[in-house]
């Protein structure tokens, strides 16, 4: 599979940058600045696929986020622009960082002292939420958006790859244990994978069962998106507007707030 240009964050703050759902955002990359560092390996991922960009740095220490992170933002203090929100995201999956609680702690204390109007986030593939000290510093943060692209097993390791084991059915307990400080996050795209195998996941098929999961999960939000930036996979193809906006509408009528970004 050749590769192609992908998108590889500084490290520790990148940005702001403007974000489709979350507006001005300052990045925090708690992975390598040369790398990538996931526990899924998806074949639609802006940063490209796993082994791709194996680092050779060490992730920044807790020391080295907060510093640079205030550094950032008695810069923004000064000259602008405001963040409107604080994002957690990057070259992988953040909370993979061995000090990421303690990170989330600093980082509120920050926020408090210097744009206490900032909203917290965190964006994550929801593979360490059954770990408690993850658990509890995601409970901390404003926005813990974490992402469910289907209830089935099989598309999750055809597309999202998850690199250890990954059981569904206990991440939809683990998402439900937040008991709605949670925003689902969903990918819907079609096209096909390296293999030629079908990805379509936007078909009663898979949206049925997900709309069901989100009944139990219950989160404050549901966010549903699509291809927006070159992936490792040539034959991905984006979900029409017309198909976003029929599984939103869907999602509406359970009484759950939904965004789409196209």
């Amino acid at each position: 599979m050749p590769e192609m240009s992908t998108v590889i964050y500084p490290s520790p703050i990148f940005g702001p940058v403007h974000s489709r759902r979350l507006g001005v955002s300052l990045g925090i990359n708690l992975l390598p600045a040369d790398g990538k560092v996931c526990s899924f390996d998806c074949i639609y991922c802006e940063c490209g696929l796993n082994a791709w960009h194996r680092p050779n740095l060490k992730m920044p220490t807790r020391e080295q986020v907060c510093s640079a992170l205030e550094a950032r933002l008695q810069q923004m203090t000064a000259e602008g622009p405001a963040p409107d929100v604080l994002t957690f995201a990057g070259n992988g999956e953040p909370t993979l960082h061995p000090h990421f609680p303690e990170i989330i702690d600093d980082t509120i204390r920050l926020r408090d002292h210097y744009f206490p109007q900032a909203r917290i986030s965190v964006l994550s593939n929801a593979t360490q939420i059954l770990r408690p000290q993850v658990h509890a510093a995601l409970l901390r943060v404003d926005n813990n958006i974490l992402k469910l692209d289907t209830v089935d097993a099989a598309f999750i390791h055809q597309v999202d790859r998850p690199g250890g084991k990954y059981d569904v059915a206990a991440i939809v307990e683990g998402l439900k244990a937040f008991c709605g400080h949670v925003i689902i996050q969903t990918m819907f795209l079609s096209g096909t994978d390296a293999d030629g195998r079908d990805v379509t996941n936007t078909g009663e098929r898979f949206v049925l069962p997900w709309l069901r999961a989100l009944r139990e999960i219950a989160p404050r939000q549901v966010m549903i998106y699509t291809i927006d930036r070159e992936t490792p996979v040539h034959s991905l193809q984006k979900a029409t507007p017309e198909v976003l906006d029929a599984i939103a509408g869907r999602v509406r009528a359970q009484g759950l707030p939904c965004s789409v970004a196209y």
